[in-house]
């Protein structure tokens, strides 16, 4: 069945757009949607499948023909043409591999589909969720920390510490570690993509910290997320698995490993591609969106947690530790920079980005600031706090 995310069935998304924030007289605003719980099935047919490939953690793709991905069943991708690469890169993002900076780096998972076809996820539990959260329900919201810039913003490059945070079991709730471009004309009306590690125990049965994309985009008046390819839009042209297992991951007091996530506008063809150090994921096509066609107007980067039963029994973030502990004991988001207008790789505008939590009591963000690699800031906390 196909599927076009909407209020009654959408796929699921990981919604960081805000409620108001106060940081040093600056407002962060997030904008929250509504609770729906929804179920669908983006299972392709064995006839579509070249070839089914399992994973040793249990995870199943079928390795689909490029050309018949579901993201060209939206309906604004008719007769769309699928682009391999974009037509050029910001200057430093291409030549400069992030993972010389940092040795420490988890792995995507990387599904070994033959040349022509991309992996797709089955057997998800449960299908879609899809967690949208009421700005007026104070039952129904979503909480986050970590940094936000409020500028231009043609793109974005960033090291995601990743963990696994503790999140109920046998619960729609999620703890996320995310990097989002935006644009916003109102309330009502946003756009966004956005990329990193989820721990979502409903989606796989597993609390594993788990690669996924989420977006939204004009249709319905971008009111309505999605992730990976549960709804039509993303063109998938590499072999990273989405909605696969990250390995390894952090271990607090112990290890550290990171992915690098990449998120850029082609100048010419005005579509945002996704990578990770030099290799390209795939893009969402300029057609999905108006106000976020030209450029993004803010984005964040750092954690979430959301789900039914959050303001009951609020999950760990990050490491689950407060981010003043540093180093090796809380989360972080690092080597923060932007593309600018010019299509070049800058650090951001320090005086406009800030860093602010929507729980004080639950969650904490701590050394925000900026060196010759970019912005940095930890954040995270246990959870377990009271209203």
């Amino acid at each position: 069945m196909d599927c076009i995310a909407n209020k009654e069935n959408t796929g699921w998304g990981i919604t960081i757009f805000y409620n108001m924030v106060e940081h040093l007289a600056t407002r962060v605003i997030i904008f929250l949607s509504y609770v729906a719980l929804t179920f669908g099935n983006r299972e392709s047919t064995d006839q579509d499948a070249f070839r089914t490939i399992l994973t040793k953690d249990g995870d199943r793709y079928k390795c689909i023909s490029i050309n018949q991905q579901p993201s060209l069943r939206h309906p604004l991708l008719t007769n769309h043409k699928i682009q391999m690469k974009p037509s050029s890169y910001p200057i430093e993002l291409y030549n400069r591999s992030l993972s010389a900076v940092n040795n420490s780096l988890a792995e995507l998972p990387t599904i070994s589909c033959p040349t022509g076809t991309i992996p797709i996820l089955q057997d998800i539990k449960g299908g879609s969720t899809n967690i949208f959260f009421h700005t007026k329900n104070a039952d129904e919201r979503a909480e986050v920390a970590g940094a936000k810039i409020n500028d231009d913003v043609y793109g974005t490059s960033v090291s995601i510490n990743v963990y696994e945070p503790t999140v109920k079991e046998k619960t729609k709730d999620i703890s996320t570690s995310f990097a989002v471009l935006l644009n916003a004309q109102n309330k009502s009306h946003l756009e966004a993509i956005g990329a990193g590690s989820i721990v979502w125990p409903s989606f796989r049965g597993d609390t594993f910290a788990r690669f996924h994309i989420s977006w939204m985009d004009r249709t319905h008046s971008g009111r309505v997320q999605c992730y990976d390819h549960e709804c039509p839009g993303f063109v998938q042209v590499g072999n990273i698995g989405l909605g696969g297992r990250i390995l390894p991951v952090s271990i607090y007091n112990g290890p550290q490993y990171q992915i690098n996530v990449l998120l850029f506008k082609d100048p010419k063809s005005k579509d945002w591609w996704l990578a990770t150090g030099n290799t390209l994921i795939g893009y969402w096509p300029s057609q999905l969106f108006t106000i976020l066609k030209d450029k993004a107007v803010s984005a964040f980067w750092g954690g979430q947690v959301a789900g039914p039963t959050v303001q009951e029994n609020f999950p760990e973030m990050g490491s689950g530790h407060p981010a003043s502990e540093g180093y090796g004991k809380a989360a972080f988001m690092g080597d923060i920079k932007i593309v600018d207008r010019n299509n070049k790789y800058a650090k951001p505008d320090f005086h406009k980005s800030f860093a602010a939590t929507s729980k004080k009591k639950c969650y904490s963000v701590d050394s925000f600031g900026q060196d010759e690699r970019g912005l940095h800031v930890y954040y995270g906390g246990a959870g377990g706090c009271k209203r």
